[in-house]
């Protein structure tokens, strides 16, 4: 059996759930960029979404299109221009699920895009300290998969 496609916000107010997924993509417009505070949007066609937990806060980026978003941590949650939702990929649980098979909007793709997986690696290890802060860093964020409560009771 299938795992159901679930995701939600970081900080866990608002959750979804879909039935499928139609296209996956990355989007290079300038609307994108400044929407997900990135290089690009990755997004997906959530088929039958529904929200689970909460709802999002929308802002009308155009005279076409709407998105959503957490109004508690600010995730970027969904693009709305009057067909099906699209989620942000990285708001799934399982964002491996949702493989982007398109570039879309590449006039505005940054210059330095198409280099990133040329740049080096840098590992907590290569920095001094660096794997003790990792260590100590504990994650407020909602876990990868749905809850009956949250924030949880012992929080």
């Amino acid at each position: 059996m299938t795992e159901p496609i679930t995701g939600g916000c970081q900080c866990g107010a608002v959750r979804y759930r879909c039935d499928g997924f139609g296209r996956a993509s990355i989007c290079h417009c300038r609307m994108c960029q400044k929407a997900f505070g990135s290089f690009y949007g990755p997004l997906v066609t959530g088929k039958g979404l529904v929200w689970t937990r909460g709802e999002p806060k929308f802002f009308h980026s155009s005279n076409r299109v709407r998105r959503g978003f957490c109004a508690d941590c600010g995730t970027p949650l969904t693009y709305d221009w009057g067909e099906d939702f699209e989620i942000s990929i990285g708001s799934l649980d399982d964002p491996e699920r949702a493989p982007p098979v398109v570039q879309v909007n590449p006039a505005d793709k940054l210059s330095f895009v198409d280099g990133l997986h040329e740049l080096p690696t840098q590992w907590a290890s290569d920095i001094p300290g660096g794997e003790v802060f990792i260590a100590s860093v504990v994650s407020h964020q909602h876990p990868d998969h749905d809850t009956e409560q949250w924030p949880r009771a012992d929080d």
